[in-house]
């Protein structure tokens, strides 16, 4: 039996905000399913974490830049 869920329980099982959520709506990565009243319904089996996060890579740092404001002009 599948299980609907609303857009804050889905968004807590993907470990994800709202407005990811809706974006991902926006770009046809995740199409949930629409109450009567216009109400987004996500099914619990289709959420798989691994189906939305890019698994973890290597970075190196190539550049760093800082920025100081005009009240540290004296400081610098």
């Amino acid at each position: 039996m599948d299980r609907y869920v609303a857009i804050g329980e889905a968004s807590e099982a993907l470990g994800v905000s709202i407005t990811t959520l809706r974006r991902w709506e926006v770009e046809g990565k995740l199409v949930p399913e629409r109450t009567a009243g216009r109400q987004r319904r996500y099914d619990l089996a289709k959420l798989k974490p691994e189906l939305f996060h890019a698994a973890p890579q290597d970075r190196k740092t190539i550049a760093y830049a800082r920025v100081s404001s005009h009240d540290q002009k004296d400081d610098l």
